[in-house]
């Protein structure tokens, strides 16, 4: 699929220990490639994706000449399946922490737009007025609402890290979260009336 190599006629106990001693690559491909299949097979099972699927086992590749030098050996085959399968769940991971942060600054930026306040100069209006008047309403909410809100917002964490953290329940966190946003946006728009 991705390499090739000579055949080398040899166990990988003893390619795993010639790689190690002379780091040449070419005797790390023949390895590797006995296995390459099996390698894709897990990364398209975890990724689903079939061009992702082939980028990783190219990561993993490279990443294995590192690995190999550090650990010692028994079962390659076994061996490169666990590292296959958690580069898989790592991969995987760090892309759902991504897509979180990515919704959570968009129901940032969604609040923001639901009141009807823009941070930047507004018909002559400071973004600090703004700031105050979202600080003086955040004064309005209460306790719980005013927690679950900051939690969420400021300090970006997801429903089930807000409930153990508050020891609220789930659906009174999101009830919360969901009550203070309303009660924000009519505040605002009431201190944008007063302004006007």
């Amino acid at each position: 699929m991705f390499f090739k190599s000579k055949n080398i006629d040899a166990d990988d106990g003893e390619l795993i220990s010639r790689f190690k001693d002379s780091k040449d690559l070419e005797i790390l491909t023949s390895l590797f490639s006995r296995y390459m299949h099996l390698v894709y097979g897990v990364c398209l099972k975890y990724l689903k994706d079939r061009e992702e699927s082939k980028d990783a086992v190219m990561q993993i590749f490279e990443k294995l000449s590192d690995d190999l030098q550090k650990h010692d050996v028994d079962n390659f085959k076994s061996w490169l399946h666990v590292l296959t399968r958690n580069f898989c769940l790592m991969k995987l991971r760090k892309e759902k922490s991504t897509k979180e942060k990515e919704e959570k600054i968009q129901k940032e930026q969604v609040l923001f737009m639901e009141s009807g306040y823009e941070m930047h100069h507004d018909n002559g209006v400071a973004v600090d007025t703004d700031l105050e008047a979202l600080k003086e309403c955040m004064k309005k909410l209460n306790k719980e609402q005013k927690q679950c809100v900051s939690l969420f917002y400021l300090e970006e964490m997801c429903y089930q890290d807000i409930a153990s953290t508050s020891g609220y329940d789930l659906k009174k966190v999101k009830s919360y979260i969901q009550n203070g946003k309303r009660n924000l946006k009519i505040c605002l728009e009431k201190n944008n009336v007063k302004r006007s």
